[in-house]
């Protein structure tokens, strides 16, 4: 009898899981669900923020359009802000005047050479300065000496006679 006969005529052995396997099973799936569960929305949370659209650019109102004069001055305002799941009302300040053609802009007073709070006209010169390493700049926020570029401008807008100001741009006077 050849290996082939003998093989046809033993009863097919059934392949069968045993009761520890079953339960290995079992207990494997119900703590990968159980873990699932828990680690869900943990991921959601961390992952949540990123998800949100962001809202457009918001404009916050800062003063009265009266008030604003051909010498730039200091304004401070707060902007509400979501940073994640911090919330927080950080002061801000923007300096603030018309030029001569009546139009209303808004400089930043950040020093772009090492983001040093600038004054304006404190040596007397009609020149915003920065006391910290002497960068200056023009009236329009353009460097003179030391600092690599002008001075940031803020959005503005002026609706029923108050001035809005927004996110932080380019500066477009120079």
């Amino acid at each position: 009898m050849s290996n082939h006969d003998q093989n046809a005529h033993r009863p097919v052995k059934r392949n069968e899981m045993s009761r520890r396997q079953f339960l290995s099973y079992t207990l494997g799936g119900a703590t990968a669900f159980m873990a699932a569960g828990v680690a869900l929305p943990m991921v959601r949370f961390a992952v949540d923020p990123i998800l949100k659209k962001k809202s457009g650019s918001t404009l916050i109102k800062v003063v009265e359009e009266s008030k604003v004069t051909n010498e730039p001055q200091e304004f401070k305002f707060k902007i509400h802000q979501i940073d994640g799941w911090y919330v927080s009302d950080p002061e801000q300040t923007a300096w603030i005047r018309k030029d001569e053609q009546g139009k209303y802009y808004a400089l930043s007073p950040v020093c772009k050479h090492l983001g040093c709070t600038i004054g304006w006209n404190t040596e007397k010169n009609n020149e915003y300065v920065c006391p910290c390493h002497g960068a200056h700049y023009t009236i329009e926020g353009k460097a003179l000496s030391v600092a690599p570029k002008p001075l940031d401008e803020y959005e503005l807008e002026v609706k029923e006679g108050w001035i809005y100001l927004g996110p932080i741009k380019e500066n477009t006077r120079v």
